[in-house]
């Protein structure tokens, strides 16, 4: 086989540091811009950036030369450095340590897409640690709860 061909799609969501309320307009939208460019420029195209004050969902393509962790990292730090520059309220921005990444079907990219899209609306009954646990449970990850909110 002489060529690589690779579609993963991937869901990413990760939390500021303690689920800090930090992300307000209009810092979200700019924020959700630069998550997206950032992706793109590391060769993982982005179909969707959303979430909410406390955490951020990535829906994106992961690159057959790129490594997740190595994704992740490069954005976490970027946009955090990013961050901090936007307002002095902001200058002690920072993301949780951790990430969850769970892989898509095409079949349910719509699906994740559309969900992404209406974060403001989920979060009026849900919190983020519910919604994060019912992706863990979703996806048959095994956790322990101390562990993951730190």
């Amino acid at each position: 086989m002489g060529q690589s061909l690779v579609q993963n799609y991937l869901h990413i969501v990760f939390s500021t540091k303690h689920r800090e309320a930090l992300i307000h307009s209009p810092h979200q939208e700019k924020l959700h811009a630069y998550l997206g460019k950032t992706c793109n420029e590391l060769s993982c195209p982005v179909l969707i950036v959303g979430g909410h004050v406390d955490h951020i969902h990535l829906l994106c393509m992961l690159s057959k030369n790129r490594s997740l962790v190595e994704l992740i990292k490069k954005i976490k730090t970027s946009s955090s450095r990013w961050m901090k520059t936007q307002s002095s309220e902001l200058a002690h921005f920072y993301w949780q340590d951790g990430y969850g990444a769970f892989s898509v079907n095409p079949s349910e990219v719509d699906v994740v897409r559309q969900y992404i899209q209406n974060q403001d609306q989920h979060h009026n009954k849900h919190s983020f640690q519910d919604e994060y646990r019912a992706f863990l449970k979703k996806y048959k990850v095994d956790y322990d709860e101390k562990f993951v909110w730190d």
